[in-house]
């Protein structure tokens, strides 16, 4: 992949999140629709014929990959959070009583998190979790504890997204043995880093998403135990997975065609066997000889940088390093932004782990194959910089601290400034420029909901006007609350609620460098003023 941000090539540390795709896969889901587009399994014509091969080839593939049993035990599903959806609402609601227990760990992803929170309200069961240790995997100390008589599933994560090192599952699965319990275990960031064998682990359930693995997004698997497959009732109805169809009585389709209704990722399974083709092909799943290296570099070069401080004791098992410095991580996802690195930042869908270990959120960088010691270098060197000589980084010269600054001045303020990193540092200096809020006063009830880094807002109203004050944890969004007040302080409500906040943001020039999840926070701060003045 070659693209560039801000005029730089891109860095692509995003691993963790999704990984970028080898020519092979791409090629593979265009080949399908170009010259083998049909429906699976329904068809008697030569071209549904083909489709229908390949689509099952891929199944073979998946079994061989992950040395299940059968083809019958792989079950598409959109990726890891479907599969996990499907135990929970079918293995579960027909299985789980009150009092029974479902054992998470503090480790787990949200979607390993809230289907069995959702199963646990509705059957009466209860959840219980497993700490970690101070190398952040589950504790084993306490498994003989927590895993108990009452115990009915164990579902964990075979490697963290935040923490990136492997879990010991296989002592964890034998304990769910020893008290008759089944198993989940959560593959996503373990699955194109190490070699996962179902039949070794002996696990009941083992889910995992292409998209994490070079394969193509919305396709995933869910391997399970064919005599528990086979006991459980359907998780969604209608074509496909059904034998026959009668307002005297419907039967339903055996394995794996009983859990895969409707119409499936047909070019996705198909593109999907190409990357498990990559995989192989280099041993991307095993140690790698240059992904180790790769790792072993990083984790050395990332110590040099000052204030650093890990999220957990000692190195990684996978090239995922988390990590926080002396500024919010958000400030630092944006400098990083500018630099054109794409990094995670923020509570990585695993708020219960930032709560247990005590932060808000870090920075994770997680790296590939397809990775370079030269972009490790230029990460670091930027995060050098930054740590080192910040406040060189986001000031400007001649600054009047007294500017009034109203909406039309920052108009022209922001009209005066050419291209994204320069508005960027205005928006930086806004925010520090900013007054902070008491630490009383930033509360939940000031809380604003819908905004990823946390801000608050309070009011007082003067002659009819109000008095807006706002605050953030991460200087780039007091920047962007600093601009919304330029726009909505000292003025009525007639005045705020008329005022066209989009085309303002246009105006300012910033409408198109906003993510999308900062987007959302800036509606959500909008939303809460026009809530307050309604």
């Amino acid at each position: 992949m070659s693209k560039r941000v801000n005029q730089q090539p891109l860095v692509y540390f995003d691993n963790g999140a999704t990984t970028q795709k080898p020519q092979s896969v791409i090629d593979a889901q265009s080949d399908f629709y170009c010259s083998s587009n049909a429906n699976v399994h329904r068809a008697t014509h030569q071209l549904a014929s083909v489709a229908t091969t390949k689509f099952e080839q891929a199944r073979v593939q998946v079994q061989k990959f992950i040395n299940a049993t059968q083809t019958k035990e792989i079950i598409w599903t959109k990726g890891c959070t479907e599969g996990i959806n499907l135990v929970a609402q079918s293995w579960g609601k027909s299985h789980l009583n009150p009092k029974d227990v479902i054992v998470l760990s503090y480790a787990e992803h949200h979607a390993n998190i809230v289907p069995w929170q959702i199963i646990a309200e509705q059957t009466g069961a209860e959840i219980k979790v497993l700490p970690l240790s101070s190398q952040g995997i589950i504790s084993k100390e306490v498994l003989t504890h927590i895993i108990s008589e009452r115990t009915k599933i164990v579902c964990v994560n075979h490697v963290s997204n935040v923490i990136g090192k492997v879990n010991p599952i296989e002592s964890v699965i034998t304990r769910a043995k020893e008290v008759g319990a089944k198993t989940l275990i959560d593959g996503a960031q373990a699955i194109a880093n190490i070699i996962v064998d179902v039949q070794a682990l002996d696990c009941d359930f083992y889910v995992f998403s292409a998209h994490k693995m070079y394969g193509p997004t919305g396709i995933g698997v869910l391997y399970g135990k064919e005599e528990i497959l086979n006991a459980m009732p359907p998780y969604q109805s209608g074509g496909e997975m059904i034998n026959k169809v009668s307002f005297s009585g419907t039967s339903f389709q055996s394995l794996p065609y009983k859990f895969e209704a409707g119409t499936p990722n047909i070019a996705g399974v198909i593109a999907f066997a190409k990357a498990i083709e990559f995989i192989s092909q280099y041993q991307l799943n095993d140690r790698h000889e240059y992904k180790q290296e790769l790792l072993e570099y990083a984790f050395k070069r990332l110590q040099t940088i000052p204030s650093i401080e890990f999220i957990v004791e000692g190195k990684p098992d996978i090239p995922l390093f988390s990590f926080t410095l002396k500024y919010h991580y958000q400030d630092v996802a944006s400098y990083l932004d500018l630099s054109g690195v794409a990094a995670r930042v923020g509570g990585h869908c695993a708020m219960p782990l930032f709560e247990y270990i005590g932060i808000k959120g870090c920075i994770r960088l997680s790296l590939a194959p397809y990775n370079t010691y030269d972009e490790i270098d230029f990460v670091v060197d930027k995060l050098t910089a930054l740590v080192s000589k910040t406040d060189e980084i986001i000031q400007r010269n001649n600054v009047n601290e007294n500017d009034n600054n109203d909406a039309q001045i920052l108009i022209e303020r922001f009209n005066q400034l050419k291209g994204w990193d320069t508005k960027h540092r205005e928006l930086m200096l806004l925010g520090k420029q900013l007054p902070r809020m008491s630490k009383s006063a930033r509360n939940e009830q000031s809380l604003i909901q819908g905004c990823e880094s946390a801000a608050w807002l309070t009011y007082s109203i003067e002659q009819g006007r109000y008095c807006f004050q706002t605050d953030s944890d991460a200087k780039i969004i007091r920047g962007l609350l600093a601009v919304i007040l330029a726009a909505f302080n000292n003025k009525t409500s007639s005045e705020i609620l008329s005022f066209d906040i989009d085309h303002y943001f246009t105006q300012l020039g910033l409408l198109n460098h906003l993510s999308p999840t900062r987007g959302n926070g800036v509606l959500a701060i909008v939303k809460k003023i026009t809530e307050v003045v309604t």
